[in-house]
């Protein structure tokens, strides 16, 4: 006997065992699962947040001169949006809330919608907090942290040989 033969998932059919004509509890827990989040979406079409599982899209550069870090903050404003570092981390912290009311004959509407991102990056050693610059353009934010002129004087080239 090998390990895939008792593990359920591992077989093609997993949702009906051949030798005891019995139902596999797992593979029916899982149909029921997909059952109701297929019911869910069905109503409720795909919920698209503007990012993914509580944290927002990012992307971390190192230049010659510095760290680029830049962060996506779709539909919040600048008065939302908190930078901060301490202790060698980065935090970014936002809140977006949206209300939205109509009233026409026949019908009345109101969505509400809340979001908030909080997202923390270790620091590089050599990083100079103090000169550090944030800017917030077309819902994207970016934060410029400098190398210190120590740091970039440390920098070592090392030659590479072919063989």
């Amino acid at each position: 006997m090998q390990i895939k033969d008792i593990i359920p998932w591992a077989h093609r059919d997993h949702s009906f065992d051949a030798d005891t004509h019995h139902e596999n509890p797992i593979a029916t827990l899982q149909r029921d699962l997909n059952k109701v989040l297929d019911n869910f979406r069905s109503r409720f079409g795909d919920l698209h947040w503007p990012w993914g599982h509580d944290e927002a899209r990012s992307d971390i550069v190192g230049t010659k001169d510095a760290i680029e870090v830049s962060v996506e903050l779709p539909g919040m404003e600048m008065k939302d949006i908190e930078v901060s570092v301490a202790d060698g981390m980065l935090t970014v912290k936002g809140e977006k809330q949206v209300e939205r009311q109509e009233e026409k004959q026949g019908y009345y509407l109101s969505e509400r919608s809340y979001g908030a991102i909080y997202r923390t990056v270790p620091l590089p050693p050599g990083v100079d907090t103090e000169r550090a610059e944030a800017e917030f353009k077309n819902g994207v934010l970016t934060v410029r942290l400098p190398h210190t002129p120590e740091a970039l004087e440390n920098v070592k080239r090392i030659e590479i040989k072919e063989k």
